[in-house]
């Protein structure tokens, strides 16, 4: 396994990590659960990706029960703060109040005394940046988070936060944690860019987009299958989308890897990703994507990667001569 820093702070955090959305404490029980953990661990893996929202807290107390005998210091565990707890109007969002409240929730769930990476779920646009800046630096001051950080924000919220943080003299986002992979780049436009001027760290999720890109659905949906059950996600195998993912395959079978091997490949191909957090229901699933870590995809491959999903955004020339009379 290797190894990255986040953004330009010291934190160094596993290549692949692992992740609990929609498994653990909802479609995977505990003893599955640890015995992913297990295999994450001693594949290298040192980044475990949860949030209070995953199965209202539940997934939560399932990695908490596992990490007890751990060494905490071995670890480094990410959860997040935004979503609805309950059905109590301040129990959501950015407040100063919710985060507050949620922090030591979150920490009892856990067992722990801290969370080394503290997500914003999603922007607030019902509390101040400036609160919602303040908190996380109190937070941090206090010895409850290590860093913070926020997940699915804009370029223009970023930096927003990086401004107000320098402004008040408190603590900025040091990673950002968007969906990211082969079928949706968004990133990439403006994101990325933004990341890298203020060295913030990049740690996607859905590297493999719902399971699309481990090639599961190639020759149709799977009995049992996510995609059997979620239609939107069934909505999303078009025949287009299938007939890229045939195509990639047929890439991977020749460099002698798996297709999701490949994909997460792609993603650590950027030196702005500090990780890619990977879902498991199987132990095998985590030893698969590990192996990801190992493989570099040389610039033949990507260009051949490119012509195939023909989905990278273009980013307008500021130089391009307008026409105004056809604004």
């Amino acid at each position: 396994m290797k190894y990255r820093r986040v953004g330009r702070t010291g934190l160094r955090i596993s290549e692949i990590g692992i992740g609990a959305w929609l498994t653990y404490g909802n479609k995977l029980e505990k003893e599955q659960s640890h015995k992913c953990l297990t295999a994450a661990i001693d594949a290298g893996i040192n980044f475990i990706d949860i949030a209070d929202v995953y199965a209202r807290g539940n997934a939560e107390k399932i990695v908490g029960s596992f990490i007890k005998d751990y060494e905490r210091s071995d670890l480094v565990i990410s959860s997040k703060v935004f979503w609805p707890m309950s059905d109590n109007i301040n129990n959501r969002g950015l407040s100063r109040k919710h985060i507050m409240e949620s922090i030591d929730k979150s920490l009892q769930r856990l067992g722990t005394d801290y969370i080394d990476i503290y997500y914003c779920h999603r922007f607030d646009w019902h509390s101040s940046l400036e609160e919602t800046v303040l908190a996380m630096t109190d937070l941090i001051e206090a010895g409850k988070i290590l860093y913070w950080g926020t997940s699915v924000w804009t370029a223009h919220q970023l930096e927003r936060a990086v401004r107000v943080a320098k402004e008040l003299g408190a603590r900025p986002p040091v990673v950002e944690q968007p969906r990211y992979n082969m079928l949706d780049r968004y990133i990439e436009m403006y994101v990325l860019d933004t990341a890298r001027y203020n060295g913030i760290g990049i740690t996607p999720w859905s590297p493999l987009m719902y399971g699309i890109l481990t090639g599961k659905y190639n020759e149709g949906i799977p009995e049992g299958s996510r995609a059997s059950w979620n239609e939107n996600l069934k909505k999303q195998l078009t025949p287009e989308v299938i007939e890229k993912v045939k195509k990639l395959t047929e890439i991977a079978k020749e460099l002698d890897i798996t297709m999701s091997q490949l994909a997460l490949a792609w993603i650590l191909r950027l030196p702005e990703i500090s990780s890619a957090i990977t879902g498991a229901t199987k132990p095998e699933h985590v030893k698969t994507n590990v192996g990801a870590s190992d493989v570099k995809l040389d610039a033949d491959t990507l260009n051949r990667i490119e012509e195939i999903l023909q989905n990278k955004p273009e980013i307008p020339s500021p130089y391009t001569p307008l026409n105004v009379y056809e604004m």
